[in-house]
């Protein structure tokens, strides 16, 4: 009887507890169903979401989260299925996925991102017509997509003899480049800067293209609701109060956030352009979205 006792005790105890594990993570999913979402990488153009979230500077009567990836990738699906309400990416991704998503995408603002095409040093690739018979590491319908194509016009190189290899994991590309298993890589920062380190060769830069693709798109149906509204303002005030602090003391006096976030090495942490300066939420520009929309279309 005493043994019978026990274990009716036991099973109403465990039924207890999954009661309450069940009610807390019920719970808990409302209350992420109920944050702004946004998808995040570990790359430089994120750095102002977050400083904004690691400094206080979102309105903390408002729930905003970051949803941390390693590929562009990811971002862009956790968006298109509704995971996520924002997320960092590039015009060319963007739309690119407009013809394939039946709710709206919109930019809520362009990032100060660029991208570096990097030749492996021990491959002695220094120039772009060196991309011939090579590897070329990036990922498909994005901008690293695109330059890809630009590069082999630009070097009037055949298009089949520079072998394009999806790598969608930001910090995977980098380790490729470093163990010498890759020949050229597209990258933004802070992995470019990481592969500079050592001592690999820039044979293209979008800066000198005049090329500002990065941007952060929104789902537009899901941010119509006025409570999403709210939190995309608070989201603004936070984001260009991080530009402002970032703009003023420099990528540098946030070592301490991106040693967090990123994988990087000291001296690459080091060597960060410190200038790099980042700018208010702001449309696009027309130009960089026509290009992308050529691209997409071609």
């Amino acid at each position: 009887m005493v043994l019978m006792v026990l274990l009716v005790g036991c099973g109403q105890s465990y039924e207890e507890t999954k009661r309450l594990r069940q009610e807390q993570q019920r719970r808990a999913a409302d209350a992420d169903s109920a944050a702004l979402k946004v998808a995040v990488l570990p790359t430089l153009d994120c750095l102002p979401l977050y400083v904004a979230e690691e400094r206080a500077m979102f309105d903390t009567a408002v729930d905003i989260r970051l949803k941390r990836f390693t590929a562009q990738m990811d971002c862009d699906t956790a968006l298109l299925r509704g995971r996520v309400e924002m997320a960092v990416s590039d015009l060319v991704r963007i739309e690119k996925a407009k013809g394939r998503k039946k709710v709206g995408l919109a930019y809520l603002t362009a990032t100060n991102a660029y991208w570096l095409l990097i030749g492996n040093r021990n491959q002695r690739i220094t120039s772009l017509a060196h991309l011939d018979d090579r590897m070329l590491a990036m990922t498909r319908y994005s901008v690293t997509d695109l330059l890809g194509d630009l590069a082999v016009d630009s070097a009037k190189l055949k298009p089949e003899r520079v072998f394009r290899i999806q790598v969608n994991d930001v910090n995977v590309r980098l380790d490729m480049l470093q163990n010498n298993e890759m020949d050229a890589l597209l990258m933004t920062e802070p992995q470019a800067t990481q592969a500079l380190t050592g001592k690999h060769h820039v044979i293209l830069d979008t800066r000198k293209l005049d090329m500002r693709m990065g941007v952060i798109a929104e789902d537009s149906v899901a941010m119509s609701h006025p409570s999403r509204q709210r939190q995309r303002d608070v989201l603004i005030k936070g984001y260009n109060m991080a530009c402002d602090s970032l703009n003023r003391y420099g990528v540098k006096h946030y070592t301490d956030v991106i040693r967090k976030y990123y994988k990087l090495s000291e001296q690459a942490l080091q060597q960060l352009p410190d200038t790099l300066k980042f700018d208010h939420v702001a449309a696009p520009r027309q130009k960089d979205i026509d290009r992308a929309k050529r691209w997409v279309k071609h």
